[in-house]
């Protein structure tokens, strides 16, 4: 009968080492941002500015974007950051009344988003505008994907988005 008490010690001495916790490091990252940055899927087709004289003292333009997709995908929030060679020109939170729906195989204009601030002044971001393009910098958005007619859907925060060379007026 000795075998069998070694047996146990054996088989709880086996799971104390294997459910003992063992220090990580665990990365935080956005696995879905990350993917459709390496497929080169990009999100924005265009960028409309609008500046006014108050511009010129508030720092604050109005924008709308359009967005090209494949599938359907209702955008409910986006948080922007956007420049030219690295340096961020724009910034802004938005958390849209209406949610945006961009249909299969279309296109979709979010409507003007007001109050974006121009983090370098107006002045100094009058300089970018003959280059026609922005840079998404950083971009995090809120969307519910598998909607039908923007009902319903399964929501994603997705973080840390970048595009190049977005076709700006």
């Amino acid at each position: 009968m000795t075998p069998l008490p070694s047996f146990f010690f054996g088989l709880l001495a086996a799971l104390l080492v294997y459910a003992a916790p063992s220090p990580r490091t665990v990365e935080s990252r956005d696995l879905l941002g990350e993917i459709i940055d390496a497929l080169g899927i990009g999100l924005v087709k265009h960028i409309d500015v609008s500046l006014t004289l108050a511009t010129l003292t508030n720092n604050l333009v109005t924008i709308d974007f359009e967005e090209p997709l494949l599938f359907e995908l209702t955008l409910d929030s986006v948080s922007t950051q956007a420049g030219l060679n690295g340096t961020v020109f724009a910034s802004f939170d938005h958390l849209f009344t209406t949610p945006v729906v961009v249909r299969p195989l279309g296109t979709a204009n979010s409507g003007n988003i007001t109050n974006v601030l121009l983090t370098q002044g107006a002045t100094a971001s009058l300089g970018i505008i003959p280059f026609g393009i922005l840079d998404l910098i950083n971009v995090d958005i809120g969307v519910r994907a598998l909607t039908i007619n923007g009902i319903g859907g399964v929501p994603l925060a997705i973080t840390g988005l970048h595009q190049s060379s977005v076709e700006t007026t």
